[in-house]
């Protein structure tokens, strides 16, 4: 097929990042998937898989694990779609024939669509169906076989239009903050997991947090729409997209939602634009699409132009839901985050002790996560695109108990048994060579410290007792 509106060869080098991109972040949820699934979902988990699949059914819930179930088929999933992904980084799908190639993407897709429907509350985030998503637009961008077809470039484009404009949405229709530009004073402090350099985003003046809020409305509400426009519009479009997600990379840890947003964005970048910055040269000659491979894209972009109906009408009614998926394959999902922002983090903090009896003078000794606030004096690491799914949970069980109904208590268990996949998971054990004989959880509210505090001593964070979240256990009790 040799139609000249159906391919964009100027889009080589974008094809190239993107494919590669979106390869590295399956890289990166495969092996995190694998690091950390045994206490969080394997059969003795916290929330087991196999009671999952006992009482979903495959319909709603489509995945291979509903065939068969054990620990080592589910690392064998993540190890198979680590390799593979790695491969597709290195260039791989770029020397094997197309069909070879789409094949690899397909069975990326699959593995990772597979662990994800059987992720439960560990993997109920946003950018698990933006990564889904961007792993099908990528499966259509084709190899060096062929050049990139334009629709498979305006599907990466409508992606990320519904990512970015969905969030502005999100904001502008939620929390009064967003409106009267005032949710920068609050956001860099209370954000599920602050970065190395959120201290020092909070104390930015506050003008200029108002400048932050403005640019992303402008970046989320206006920008997207010039992602359509021609050139070199569109090329302006995409960097605004990108500088301003460098920002948000800069200025917190979101996992992979940042850096997915800016692979999605390197799509409205042309030969050109990649020239002006790189020396970068022309695509070689390319032999026609074949013609299987451009019904394949054909069609898909057909059935996302229907599936479209739903997140668009999500996104124009009032009601707007935040991260909405309307089919069980994470495909055309409507997207946001942080539709409302807190004025004051809240910390779950968990102690022990190996005391035989509770009293005054108990010594409680606390447990570190990797990358949720705890210890005051400790500086906020950076981790994404990494995702620490348990610092994550432990950031929402904060805001309401609501969100650790199902899968608290058994983290209190193992925690009381040094279970070792479990404390592998934490930064810090106090208990390394016996476990505890009791273990509390106690409510704090956490604050930056001032400029003084963090220079004269050293302290990153300020905090104060609000509550006892969980009376001291043993595990008799």
């Amino acid at each position: 097929m040799n139609a000249e509106w159906f391919v964009a060869p100027e889009y080589w080098p974008a094809r190239e990042v993107l494919q590669r991109g979106v390869a590295a972040i399956y890289l990166i949820a495969f092996v995190a998937a694998a690091r950390q699934f045994r206490p969080l979902l394997g059969e003795h988990g916290m929330l087991p898989i196999p009671a999952f699949v006992a009482r979903v059914p495959f319909r709603a819930s489509p995945s291979i694990f509903h065939l068969r179930y054990s620990d080592r088929l589910f690392a064998t999933v993540c190890w198979m779609g680590a390799a593979m992904s790695a491969a597709v980084v290195a260039g791989v799908t770029d020397l094997v024939p197309l069909w070879t190639a789409t094949a690899i993407w397909l069975a990326m897709w699959v593995l990772y669509l597979s662990i994800v429907n059987v992720g439960q509350r560990w993997y109920g985030f946003g950018w698990e169906s933006v990564l889904l998503e961007a792993g099908v637009v990528a499966l259509m961008l084709g190899n060096d076989e062929t050049a990139p077809p334009l629709l498979a470039i305006l599907l990466a484009r409508w992606l990320l239009f519904r990512v970015e404009f969905g969030a502005g949405l999100i904001k502008i229709r939620g929390d009064r903050c967003w409106r009267d530009l005032t949710c920068l004073d609050y956001h860099h402090e209370t954000q599920p997991m602050p970065g190395p350099l959120s201290w020092f985003f909070h104390r930015l003046p506050k003008p200029l947090h108002r400048v932050e809020v403005a640019g992303n409305h402008v970046a989320q509400l206006v920008v997207p729409f010039g992602l359509f426009a021609p050139q070199p519009v569109a090329n302006v479009s995409g960097a605004i997209v990108i500088v301003t997600q460098l920002w948000l990379v800069l200025s917190g840890n979101f996992a992979w939602l940042n850096w997915i947003t800016i692979i999605l964005a390197v799509s409205a970048l042309d030969q050109s634009a990649f020239a002006s910055v790189l020396p970068v040269s022309d695509p070689p000659p390319l032999p026609g699409t074949p013609l299987w491979f451009a019904v394949l894209v054909t069609a898909a972009t057909a059935a996302a132009a229907v599936m479209s109906y739903w997140p668009v009408r999500n996104m124009v009614s009032s009601r707007q839901r935040m991260n909405a998926a309307f089919n069980p394959y994470h495909l055309m999902n409507t997207y946001g985050a942080f539709g409302s922002i807190g004025r004051v983090r809240h910390e779950v903090v968990i102690e022990g002790t190996d005391d035989a009896e509770i009293t005054e003078h108990t010594v409680w000794k606390e447990y570190g996560f990797k990358g949720k606030p705890g210890d005051p004096r400790r500086c906020p690491r950076q981790w994404a695109p990494y995702h620490l799914r348990l610092d994550w949970l432990m950031w929402f069980v904060a805001l309401s108990p609501t969100y650790a109904r199902d899968w608290f208590g058994k983290f209190i268990v193992r925690l009381l048994r040094n279970d070792a996949p479990t404390l592998r998971l934490l930064g810090h054990n106090p208990f390394p060579d016996s476990p505890p004989r009791y273990v509390r959880a106690l409510l704090y509210e956490y604050r930056f410290t001032t400029w003084h505090e963090l220079v004269h001593e050293r302290l990153w964070w300020r905090r104060t007792l609000v509550a006892e979240y969980l009376p001291p256990v043993a595990l008799e009790d």
